[in-house]
């Protein structure tokens, strides 16, 4: 079932069938969807671009894209295909002004706080009226997550806002409260549930134990830096140049970041401790969660009869999910589980960074990464043009 709301979250209708579902929640990103459905189908007609389409309170796409699906042949079929962005990409609809007064917008302290503080500059209280988003609205600040120092000058927030949360380890995301017709953004940690600790119970994924149908692995170096000389303002022997790292012989990697818009040292070590961290060794664990079945079985009241002369007892259907661990009740986006395959050696505790839910005619499919999200050849471009605009705004 899914809701169909206007912008002003007001009720358009609601989807109860349709061919295809697929929707990505990403704990430091913002993730997206798909949705196909018979162009027949009641209430198709209220989606339109802007519509949000809503499955629950934290599972929001914002329809961004519409159009006739093809089939294989490439032939106009009777199905709409709707594409967009999860609530979160909203974000992403503002710039990192910076205020008049200054080159840059500054913050630093806590990753909750400084997250909290662009979101709140750019969307929901900007100097300029007209940046501003209707309904949304920050959740009141409870300060978690790791120090961080960041600065920012026209940048798309919501790229910011990831890259802040992946370093001062947090995720977020924007819910619906239609009782108060508001979006409500806000800063989460996730929950260890991995087997190292002792407080909430354990969960791990693994082929040995059945809840894992495919996995992938990698464990890479290549693009690995572990010291870094970063350098500041200044030419030649003037420029301030400060050591990050300490690795020695043949294990150090070595590589330089310019940061000649920094102006203090300070600045400087926040700077090169956020870039060495992007250089760090990448090991990517993706796999396909086996979704666990339902049970149905029955308790039977031996007391109750339809009749005294035809004794049939009347019963209660009841639903169980058998497996070793449930979506969202066990374990959810950003939690620290176990990941083992014994067969290759690996055994490690990784936070759940992505989701990517299937609904098909042929049943539920549910896909995670674990760790760090594979970069693809767009992400690199993206980030390549992302230090490219930070040169050309200096």
């Amino acid at each position: 079932m899914i809701k169909i709301l206007s912008s002003n979250l007001e009720q358009q209708g609601m989807i109860t069938a349709f061919e295809s579902m697929m929707y990505t929640r990403s704990w430091y990103g913002v993730g997206e969807f798909q949705l196909v459905v018979h162009k027949d189908t009641p209430y198709v007609s209220e989606i339109r671009k802007g519509t949000f389409l809503a499955l629950d309170k934290r599972k929001v796409g914002v329809v961004r894209h519409r159009e006739i699906q093809v089939d294989e042949n490439g032939k106009a079929t009777e199905n709409w295909c709707f594409k967009g962005y999860t609530l979160k990409g909203i974000i992403g609809q503002r710039l990192t002004v910076p205020p008049s007064t200054t080159a840059y917008d500054n913050k630093s302290g806590d990753a909750e706080t400084v997250i909290k503080h662009y979101v709140e500059n750019h969307l929901v209280s900007p100097s300029d009226p007209d940046r501003a988003i209707p309904n949304l609205v920050i959740a009141p600040n409870q300060n978690r997550g790791a120090q961080v120092s960041w600065q920012s000058r026209f940048k798309n927030v919501a790229e910011e806002v990831e890259k802040i949360s992946m370093l001062g380890g947090v995720g977020w995301n924007i819910t619906l409260d239609t009782d108060n017709n508001q979006l409500v953004f806000d800063v989460f940690e996730g929950v260890e549930r991995h087997v190292n600790q002792s407080t909430n119970a354990p969960v791990y994924f693994s082929p040995e134990f059945g809840n894992v149908k495919s996995q992938s692995f990698t464990d890479s170096d290549l693009n690995m830096r572990n010291v870094g000389y970063i350098g500041g303002q200044g030419e030649g022997v003037e420029r301030e140049i400060i050591e990050l790292g300490t690795s020695t012989g043949i294990e150090r990697y070595e590589t330089f970041v310019d940061a000649r818009d920094v102006e203090t040292t300070a600045e400087l070590n926040d700077r090169g401790a956020q870039k060495m961290n992007e250089l760090q060794n990448e090991m990517y664990f993706e796999a396909q969660i086996m979704t666990p079945v339902k049970k149905i079985t029955y308790d039977y009241d031996h007391n109750t009869f339809l009749s005294p002369y035809q004794p049939d007892y009347s019963r209660t259907k009841k639903t169980e999910m058998i497996g070793p661990f449930v979506y969202q009740l066990d374990y959810d986006l950003g939690d620290i589980v176990t990941v083992m395959n014994r067969e290759w050696g690996v055994i490690v505790d990784r936070p759940i960074i992505e989701f990517t839910e299937v609904y098909e005619a042929g049943g539920f499919q549910l896909e995670a990464v674990f760790g760090q999200k594979r970069p693809t050849l767009l992400s690199k471009l993206k980030e390549k043009f992302y230090e490219m605009e930070g040169e050309l705004k200096r």
